[in-house]
């Protein structure tokens, strides 16, 4: 993520739920839980497994953008990012009539760096769309973790202080998804169907407009 990292639970509500989330209405954010693990002081059907959000949305534009991902350690490498991805992307790219949002075009941002991140929002048919070089500064990146975007450090800077951001745009679009999109993501998901997300559909059907049904609470 671009923010963080978060020292304490109380860093992550201050600067993270209350600085950036709640303030913005593009924004929805996900608990995901596993139903494989027992239950847990988060959910009783399972374990907090990490969080997802739609960000960056448009009701003018119809379009969304996949981000904020959290997957805990012991969740990664699992089916719950895939499938967790997949359900966003059903529940952005359906028709209201097919239960889902109607939109047109789902974003995935990421760090050039992050070879990890494109490969996963490859594997469910995002397609890139191309790079935006210098987008983020980092001030004090060495220390906070982040990473550089491999390029020479430019003058003026705070020399290695200043990391930089390249980003990669990657997309889901209405055709991509009515042209095969759909099998393919539905395939992934068949491979494993035992998680779910807690979703505050009326968020979203008040700043959509539109019928939300309970979609969003299938498991995947």
């Amino acid at each position: 993520m671009p923010t963080g990292p978060f020292q304490t639970e109380q860093d992550f509500n201050t600067n993270f739920l209350q600085a950036v989330v709640h303030p913005d209405p593009g924004i929805v954010l996900f608990a995901i839980i596993d139903k494989t693990k027992p239950s847990s002081a988060a959910d009783e059907e399972g374990a907090l497994a990490g969080i997802i959000s739609y960000m960056n949305s448009s009701s003018v534009n119809l379009c969304t953008e996949i981000g904020y991902i959290v997957i805990l350690p012991s969740f990664q490498r699992t089916h719950v990012n895939s499938n967790t991805v997949g359900l966003l992307l059903q529940y952005a790219l359906e028709l209201p009539s097919q239960g889902g949002l109607g939109l047109r075009r789902v974003q995935w941002q990421c760090s050039s760096m992050n070879a990890p991140s494109m490969r996963a929002a490859e594997r469910m048919s995002f397609q890139k769309e191309g790079v935006m070089k210098w987008h983020r500064v980092f001030r004090g990146g060495e220390d906070k973790g982040k990473v550089h975007n491999g390029r020479e450090f430019p003058r003026g800077g705070d020399g290695k202080q200043d990391y930089a951001r390249d980003t990669v745009i990657l997309s889901h679009c209405w055709d991509d998804w009515e042209q095969g999109g759909r099998e393919k993501v539905q395939a992934i998901m068949d491979r494993r169907h035992v998680s779910r997300l807690s979703p505050q559909a009326e968020t979203l059907r008040a700043f959509f407009g539109t019928s939300i049904t309970n979609r969003a609470h299938d498991f995947i």
